[in-house]
């Protein structure tokens, strides 16, 4: 069912959203645009009737707010000498008393018997349906360390101390942890006994993402009336995040790697270079995917197809064709996968293998792929 099947409601996610626009008038006054409120539900029956109710909320805030406004006093001249005019002082009083009417507040069920364990696995099954491979499989790993310590404790009785140990020991956590299958299916406390055995430690960014995943599945829980609010939103993050960006190869690193001309994947290569593409993007082309667009020659449709998934909606595009790749083009398959033999684990692993080669020690510059 489409959002536009319930006034001033949307779906977003697996949650109704509720936003309604004010008057101008009303808006100037409030000091905000709109009536926004989650309606904490998937389910959209449920969700019609709460709107309604916070439609009714929006008619009578609108109604006292034109109303109050009539009354207030004309203001003061801009010469008065009080910091604070009359008109103000009421306009303050009024907006007071609208922040002190409590929005519709819907009901949590009576407490919750899920533990942590069934509640993340009811969530991991839903998002298995929605994410893709790669995105679910970061979800999953962030959730499931967080089960991992936690999964017997009720849900209900987290607390923000739950948070502020799992934070302490994410950050103790090794970037070598799944490299090798026995490290794959380690508890957080068995990976972060493992990982004392190195001296590295997963990034402030990586760090940020496994705690804003398990606090999407905590505010997912909210939505579902398993909690009444999320337990961690007043646990500090406070790893520094340090950016950074992809690097462009120099002249002198573009021709030493052109200057291999690769047998394994030279050709993939020089297409991601004068492409922009990504390994992944390049190595999953089919013939289908080279299209003509009359006087303004050939491009590549970067899009979904039957050899993977792009890593986001945005990434399907348009890319001209170089004329330099017209040759290479006229030495692959007339149909079908443009690299049938090779997948984005190949390029990836081979193209670090030539990195190293070539002495290039800028790990920015490995990431260029």
């Amino acid at each position: 069912m489409s959002s536009a099947t319930i006034r001033y409601a949307y779906l977003k996610g697996q949650t109704w959203l509720y936003r309604r626009n004010y008057p101008k008038e009303v808006a100037d006054l409030l000091g905000q645009q709109a009536l926004k409120q989650s309606l904490k539900t998937s389910d959209a029956k449920v969700a019609r009737q709460r709107a309604a109710e916070v439609n009714t909320r929006y008619e009578s805030t609108v109604e006292q707010v034109l109303s109050g406004a009539q009354s207030l006093p004309k203001p003061a001249s801009r010469n008065a000498g009080d910091w604070s005019t009359p008109s103000e002082v009421a306009l303050a009083r009024l907006r007071a008393s609208l922040q002190h009417s409590e929005p519709v507040r819907y009901q949590v069920k009576a407490r919750s018997r899920l533990t942590v364990g069934q509640a993340a696995q009811q969530y991991l099954v839903l998002r298995q349906n929605e994410l893709r491979p790669s995105g679910f499989k970061s979800v999953r790993y962030s959730v499931e360390l967080f089960r991992s310590m936690y999964g017997t404790q009720k849900l209900v009785e987290l607390t923000r101390e739950e948070g502020r140990g799992f934070l302490s020991l994410i950050a103790q956590l090794s970037p070598n942890l799944g490299k090798s299958e026995r490290t794959r299916e380690l508890s957080l406390l068995a990976a972060v006994d493992w990982s004392k055995s190195g001296t590295t430690r997963i990034t402030g960014r990586t760090q940020r993402r496994i705690w804003s995943q398990v606090n999407h599945w905590l505010g997912w829980c909210v939505y579902e009336g398993e909690l009444e609010a999320n337990p961690f939103t007043s646990v500090r993050f406070d790893a520094k995040i340090r950016h950074h960006p992809y690097a462009v190869p120099t002249d002198k690193e573009a021709k030493q790697l052109l200057g291999l001309n690769d047998p394994a994947i030279g050709k993939v290569l020089l297409m991601c270079l004068l492409s922009g593409m990504r390994s992944g993007e390049a190595a999953g082309l089919l013939r289908e995917d080279l299209v003509t667009k009359g006087n303004l020659g050939h491009f590549f449709h970067v899009r979904p197809n039957r050899l993977r998934q792009l890593k986001t909606d945005a990434a399907e595009r348009m890319v001209p064709v170089h004329s330099v790749l017209d040759t290479v083009l006229s030495e692959l398959p007339a149909s079908g996968p443009l690299f049938p033999d090779l997948t984005v684990n190949d390029v990836t692993k081979r193209f670090a293998h030539i990195r190293r080669a070539l002495g290039f020690t800028s790990s920015e510059t490995g990431r260029l792929l």
